[in-house]
């Protein structure tokens, strides 16, 4: 365990530099967020917020969706996002689409969240910080380590093929690479389980109680 624990401290100073990046990119997404809810017009706000009650309304109502299917929805989509990432860390040319992701899933959240507080306030924040925000909790440092592992490992190919390092294997740093990437769908499946058991029961408790 020490030794693993070395190795881990040695490669998070080794990329702090790429770990960073990730973040600030991350966080740029979630501020481009806000922004896009703040910039929106008062009708484009009342047109989504319509939908939005509607959903409501269908909570209130005892019309929720079933844990289960909330645990299926979740998990899948975390295992697609998660795989594309694997993919394109495998291809030297699925930087960028790697930025882009990350920075998209940034955007998401800040929106989201941003709208919420935007058109309930107070209880808006209660919603969200009950409903968004105990999965992201996990998610969030998943996709970040997700993302800068595809980077690294997407700049190591790209180093080995540029200086022809043919005598350094690949299989052991990709071994890791698989390794890490399965502690991650792992996590993810964590994730999955709070979202559909503890904030979505969070959230229909909330919503129930705007309604009574």
């Amino acid at each position: 365990m020490l030794k693993n624990k070395t190795l881990l401290m040695n490669h998070v100073k080794e990329h702090a530099t790429i770990y960073l990046f990730m973040i600030i990119l991350f966080l740029t997404g979630i501020i481009f967020g806000a922004i896009i809810v703040n910039s929106m017009s008062f009708v484009q706000k009342q047109d989504l917020f319509f939908y939005l009650e509607r959903f409501f309304g269908q909570i209130a109502n005892n019309q929720s969706v079933d844990n289960v299917e909330i645990l299926k929805s979740s998990f899948f989509y975390h295992v697609k996002y998660l795989l594309l990432l694997f993919i394109l860390g495998l291809s030297v040319i699925g930087l960028p689409v790697v930025w882009i992701l990350l920075f998209i899933k940034g955007l998401v959240i800040g929106f989201s969240v941003g709208f919420i507080v935007n058109q309930l306030g107070g209880s808006g924040l209660l919603l969200a910080s009950l409903s968004i925000a105990p999965q992201n909790i996990l998610i969030i440092p998943v996709y970040i380590i997700a993302g800068s592992l595809s980077m690294i490992f997407s700049l190591t190919l790209l180093n080995k093929l540029f200086t022809r390092k043919i005598s350094q294997p690949v299989f052991q740093p990709f071994g890791r690479y698989v390794m890490i990437f399965s502690i991650l769908l792992a996590i993810s499946f964590i994730a999955a389980v709070l979202e559909a058991y503890v904030a979505n029961e969070a959230m229909e408790s909330i919503i129930q109680s705007f309604y009574q």
